[in-house]
């Protein structure tokens, strides 16, 4: 595959970068942000191509197959949500000068080199190009993060440096192990980095070897996914960064570092002498849900509330694939679909309620949906559907989650359930004063944009009613190869 051929594959990654350049120059807050959104929506676009054309042959370095084409197309379409978000956030943002117009032109920048980043780890068939990306995609966030330059701001951004450059560290050793095991099978040089020559001789690569790659790999990469006890820096930069970068933290950075778990993953089940992957990640996944799940009852911040529900969600996540199967991987790949739109979602809402408030203190939010309705109830939805409760899509795939774990490991359905209801009542509780309760706070209104919001939330309540034939059939194909 010629990289630099106009094919979808290219857009999706020439777009941003191109962009990134264009926004660090422009000066001007509305040209910018109207940029922003169009590249976003130019990416989003070139990756739908990507389902009515036919794949490229793999090439040394990028690949596009069933399995990365999901992961390409939820981060392009909450990647474009998000802009048109940020457009509206942002403005009053350098309203009440908290931003700078210099400040601006970096964040325009940053926000299209993180997109080029995390669509880059998707489509490399490079296991060290796809560090590269993963550590380029985590840098750029790590800038954002810091960007208001507050002690609090940079106090974050660098506590999510810090985590993340030994979580990085982690994936590299692993990285190295991969590529040694590989080396006497396939030859010195790029070949022994290549992911679809990786998969296709794995059955003959040192087991002992591999092992040891798998556990550095889950360890590093389980860092950016936010697994406990890993998950230290989520909570801060959520809380100190700017919302947008919140929502993209949640929706699809976390998904990222899942991607690679999940390629290295399905090495390894390819290996039969191999230790089996699937105790690890469900051991990892259930101790973040069940740690997650009672941390939500201490948050008193709104953006930590949720920060700790996106680890929560992600324990569900990496539990899910790591039972394996054809249910549970099902159910893993639209937990993932779904925790990304309502949880984007939910930051939507989140970004402007706090602006409106002037806090994020919970205490000081209440009774949204009489002062705020549109704000109040998108939030409520957004719970309700982050909750598991039915009918939104959430529901469905916590239910084959749990349904799957009884019929193998009823043992293990215990703490899974268990967990599941903790961070229930959780939510709920804290629902109930910032939704429904006396209004506090500043009661004026807000220019806000509804639609990524609204559509996100829709999306997740039309597959808890309907999922249509031909994504139940993807989705079964990919759970398929997952193992």
């Amino acid at each position: 595959m010629n990289a630099f051929a106009l094919d979808p594959v290219a857009l999706v990654l020439l777009i941003p970068i191109v962009a990134a350049a264009l926004l660090a120059l422009l000066p001007g807050y509305r040209l910018t942000a109207r940029l922003n959104v169009l590249a976003s929506l130019l990416t989003l676009l070139a990756a739908l191509f990507l389902f009515v054309t036919e794949p490229p042959a793999p090439g040394q370095y990028l690949v596009v197959d069933d399995l990365n084409i999901v992961f390409i197309i939820l981060n392009t379409f909450v990647g474009f949500t998000t802009s048109v978000f940020s457009a509206s956030y942002i403005a009053h943002e350098l309203e009440t000068s908290r931003l700078t117009p210099a400040n601006l032109r970096f964040y325009h920048a940053m926000y299209q080199i993180m997109m080029f980043g995390m669509n880059l780890a998707f489509v490399s068939n490079n296991i060290g190009l796809m560090w590269v990306a993963v550590e380029l995609a985590t840098l750029t966030t790590v800038l954002m993060v810091g960007i208001y330059r507050t002690h609090e701001a940079l106090e974050a951004a660098w506590k999510y440096f810090i985590l993340g450059s030994v979580g990085i560290a982690f994936a590299l050793f692993g990285t190295i192990l991969v590529y040694m095991a590989a080396q006497p099978v396939v030859g010195e040089g790029y070949d022994a980095m290549v992911w679809t020559l990786l998969i296709r001789h794995a059955a003959t690569f040192d087991p002992g070897m591999l092992n040891v790659a798998f556990v550095f790999l889950l360890l590093g990469y389980g860092t950016k996914v936010g697994l406990a006890p890993l998950h230290a820096w989520l909570p801060d930069a959520h809380a100190e960064g700017p919302t947008p970068i919140s929502a993209v933290l949640s929706g699809l950075l976390l998904n990222v570092a899942l991607y690679a778990v999940l390629r290295f993953k399905i090495l390894l089940a390819a290996s039969p002498e191999a230790i089996a992957p699937g105790p690890l990640m469900v051991t990892m996944g259930l101790a973040s849900l069940l740690f997650a799940a009672f941390m939500l009852y201490r948050r008193r911040d709104i953006k930590r509330l949720f920060a700790y529900s996106s680890i929560e969600h992600m324990g569900i996540i990496v539990f899910a694939f790591g039972m394996g199967g054809p249910i549970a991987n099902f159910a893993g790949l639209l937990h993932m679909v779904m925790h990304s739109l309502a949880k984007s979602a939910i930051f939507y809402a989140v970004g402007h309620i706090a602006q409106i408030k002037g806090t994020q203190r919970l205490s000081s939010i209440r009774g949204l949906t009489e002062t705020h309705p549109g704000l109040g109830w998108g939030l409520v939805i957004g719970v309700v559907a982050i909750a598991g409760l039915p009918p939104l899509g959430i529901f469905m795939s916590e239910f084959l989650v749990v349904s799957s774990t009884f019929a193998r490991q009823p043992l293990l359905a215990i703490p899974l359930v268990v967990g599941l209801l903790i961070a229930f009542g959780a939510l709920l509780l804290r629902l109930t004063g910032v939704a429904f309760g006396q209004p506090r706070g500043s009661v004026a209104p807000v220019e806000a944009s509804y639609v990524p919001m609204y559509s996100h939330l829709a999306l997740v309540f039309s597959a808890g009613i309907y999922l249509p034939p031909p994504l139940v059939a993807w989705f079964q194909h990919i759970a398929s190869l997952l193992g």
